[in-house]
């Protein structure tokens, strides 16, 4: 029997190991590093650089994530998952330590957890109720194989090899310098009547002189020595290991091997969203749309920001956007660090999400299933690079639209702010023009408010503050036409900026 993957409907899709552009813009890169904090074994990194290309096939995501949702599901896969990172732990040590018998020692505990993973594994999946189709088609697969001759065997195999061992019983000799190895021989233990003999003896708190092996894995060269030796005692416990290590050396079934990869994958992403949850915001599984534009989100977040604000327990600011009919542009202005790049951000951040099969933040969504999103903020001045600030942000937007289909997204973020107002409105209507006649979905963040009558197809957001108030930000972003106000006196007052203050603070 056969199974493909969990992750990808019809099997194993080639992923990239290159990180899309649009990552460090949108702060999508802190996102993956907090959801794959802790699994850096399972190398999760290109899943999530390999964003899906079909509504099916995010929707077969979706289903197992779902699923998942089940807590007592979510937990007995938890135990495989926890039981397979032993095993890995086991391997490791089989395969770094010194000693022959230790390296087999360790891998037979490897076998026996792998056993007992994929016990747990079957037992979690027979016990849910699931409608994903991913889910289902492993369930079939590990009851096969579960119930299979070759695992029961293996199960069994393991158990006489544990068995045999536990028959070698061996006595240390110690005289001086030299320690004798010999079979055990009904000898009594004497360990109890030294101690008791030798406890008159201490003084102030107890102490133990009891001589131990340290509890790490690693022995010295002594007792090297010793297992050797016992394992000359004992050839035939030993035999039957070097044979059950030998005939199982790949004892790994390559589809449950493969799926406790693509399990990871699921529980990092659930594990993180679990964290907006607890703190009350909404996250939700988003309506993909690949043939019309009108999309929406309520109480959408940058998901990012709010991650570092609910460690720090601090309020997160939720924001809604729809476009239909014609409409295809936001546009959004108002004062400077008023939630308009946040809000560019979480646009993005939720349009790339989505096409990993990922829940998005926000209580609804339907978002648009673009081919790629191309981004355009501010850069760090790198003293290699020659041209100017204006002439590098008319190369980079050149080469976007020059990248970007009919199918792309573009958000942009402040772009020409290096130069005059009037040169920089004439530039932003050309890439407005150039934007609206391909028909391209866009965020635009910028200062340049008369962008907003170009054409229809253009919607104004206008980042909003306390009317009562005017420094104090709300990071609500609302949908109205442009007002022109950068409210830059009101901050001039909170700072005592003021062409009043400043005279009053220099005066001599």
């Amino acid at each position: 029997m056969t199974f493909g993957s969990i992750l990808f409907e019809n099997g194993g899709d080639q992923e990239s190991r290159t990180a899309p552009e649009c990552l460090g813009d949108l702060n999508l890169d802190q996102v993956i590093d907090a959801i794959i904090a802790g699994k850096d074994e399972y190398k999760l990194r290109p899943i999530f650089y390999t964003p899906l290309q079909t509504p099916a096939a995010i929707a077969y995501r979706q289903e197992i994530m779902r699923d998942l949702e089940d807590k007592a599901l979510f937990e007995g896969i938890g135990r495989f998952a926890q039981a397979m990172r032993t095993r890995h732990e086991y391997m490791g040590l089989a395969e770094r330590l010194g000693n022959l018998y230790q390296r087999e020692r360790w891998f037979l505990e490897a076998v026996e957890t792998y056993c007992q993973a994929v016990a747990w594994l079957n037992e979690a999946l027979m016990g849910a109720d699931l409608r994903a189709r991913g889910l289902l088609g492993l369930r079939e697969y590990v009851q096969h194989y579960a119930g299979s001759e070759a695992l029961q065997a293996l199960a069994a195999d393991t158990q006489a090899v544990k068995a045999a061992l536990r028959t070698v019983r061996y006595c240390l000799a110690i005289k001086e310098n030299t320690i004798k190895v010999r079979r055990y021989e009904g000898e009594a233990d004497y360990s109890a009547e030294v101690e008791e003999t030798f406890v008159r003896f201490k003084e102030g708190t107890p102490r133990s002189y009891l001589a131990t092996f340290a509890s790490a894995p690693e022995m010295n060269h002594v007792e090297y020595q010793i297992l050797n030796y016992v394992a000359l005692l004992f050839p035939e416990p030993f035999r039957v290991l070097d044979t059950f290590c030998e005939r199982n050396r790949n004892y790994l079934d390559a589809v449950i091997g493969r799926c406790e990869r693509e399990l990871q994958f699921y529980i990092a992403v659930l594990e993180y969203m679990a964290i907006f949850r607890r703190r009350g915001l909404p996250v939700c599984y988003p309506q993909m749309v690949a043939d019309e534009q009108e999309i929406f989100c309520r109480s959408g977040y940058d998901m990012a920001l709010a991650y570092k604000l609910c460690l720090q327990e601090q309020p997160v600011i939720c924001n809604d956007f729809h476009l239909a009919g014609k409409e295809r542009i936001f546009l959004v202005s108002g004062p400077n660090q008023g939630g308009k790049t946040t809000f560019a951000r979480s646009f993005g951040q939720m349009h790339y999400l989505a096409r990993l099969g990922c829940p998005v933040a926000g209580d609804a969504a339907q978002l648009y299933l673009c081919d790629a999103i191309y981004t355009h903020f501010e850069s760090q001045e790198d003293i290699t690079n020659l041209r100017g600030k204006l002439q590098d942000d008319l190369v980079r937007i050149h080469r976007i639209l020059h990248l970007a289909t009919p199918r792309s997204i573009i958000i942009a973020n402040e772009i020409f702010s290096s130069t005059t107002l009037q040169d920089a409105v004439l530039l932003g209507e050309r890439i407005m023009r150039e934007i609206v006649s391909r028909g391209l979905l866009c965020v635009c963040v910028t200062f340049m408010d008369e962008l907003a009558g170009l054409s229809d197809t253009i919607v104004s957001m206008v980042s909003s503050v306390d009317p009562e108030q005017p420094q104090v930000r709300t990071y609500q972003i609302v949908r109205r036409p442009p007002d022109g106000l950068a409210y830059a006196i009101s901050i001039a007052e909170k700072h005592r900026l003021t062409y009043a203050d400043l005279k009053e603070r220099l005066k001599p």
